[in-house]
């Protein structure tokens, strides 16, 4: 990763993990603003923002299915994350984010009794939010939900609806319809999401042909440009560090 940008990442111990995929941060060390461009990775990210000439502030992003161009990291600017699983969002956020796919939402400055302060450790930003979760636990789980998105995760999305159906006795249409309310996506498009993030830790590595269920080397192509607006060698090149969530796969 470019030298000038700071990442590390953390991943929470259960109970948490069920719901959170991990903590982690990102500092442009710079005194310029670095361009980036966003992919789509099957997570739910609470992001807080900080930098010196922009105010603090909490936003909550949706799911992704397609590239974010032209995102900005500010010179000198610092996030805080907390990408979230699925399951929190009904269990944890008690919401719908139908409405943010491919988008996001402002939440309010001191959500979750974040503040500014927050950012200037992170080790204790995790161990704050790791509290916080914790006591937003919910005392039960639909057991289908939870042996669903044990099956999703296991096969990075590599399992149809059909089979999904069978193994937790629940009727693709209900689950689709769980799906595009909950979330605002089908089941189908968010599995195809979760194989083309399983795929990116192989193109990281210079294999640039298909390691998930794809059908072919064609197939491959064609889905890892729709996701990311380019091929899979453009990818693997990476040039400035444009693709941060490539980048972080090779520095970690």
């Amino acid at each position: 990763m470019d030298n000038d940008l700071h990442y590390k990442l953390v991943k929470p111990d259960k109970p948490l993990s069920e719901f959170v995929d991990s903590f982690w941060f990102l500092h442009n060390q710079s005194a310029s603003n670095k361009e980036t461009t966003g992919l789509p990775d099957g997570r739910i990210d609470l992001f807080l923002f900080q930098s010196p000439n922009e105010p603090f502030r909490i936003v909550l992003l949706g799911l992704g299915t397609q590239q974010h161009e032209s995102a900005t990291i500010l010179a000198n600017g610092l996030i805080f994350s907390i990408s979230f699983k699925l399951l929190a969002v009904e269990y944890i956020f008690r919401d719908t984010i139908s409405d943010i796919v491919n988008n996001g939402k402002l939440l309010p400055n001191d959500f979750w009794g974040f503040t500014e302060n927050d950012l200037q450790d992170f080790d204790l930003f995790v161990e704050k939010a790791t509290q916080k979760i914790k006591s937003l636990l919910p005392n039960e789980i639909d057991e289908r939900k939870r042996k669903l998105f044990e099956l999703i995760y296991a096969t990075k999305g590599g399992i149809t609806v059909k089979e999904l159906s069978e193994k937790v006795f629940w009727s693709s249409r209900q689950i689709n319809r769980y799906f595009n309310q909950q979330f605002g996506i089908s089941l189908k498009s968010y599995c195809n999401v979760l194989r083309f993030r399983a795929s990116l830790e192989h193109i990281a590595q210079g294999k640039l042909f298909p390691e998930e269920n794809f059908a072919d080397q064609n197939h491959f192509i064609k889905e890892i440009k729709k996701f990311s607006g380019v091929v899979p060698k453009e990818l693997f090149k990476n040039k400035n560090d444009r693709f941060i969530l490539l980048s972080s796969l090779t520095s970690t």
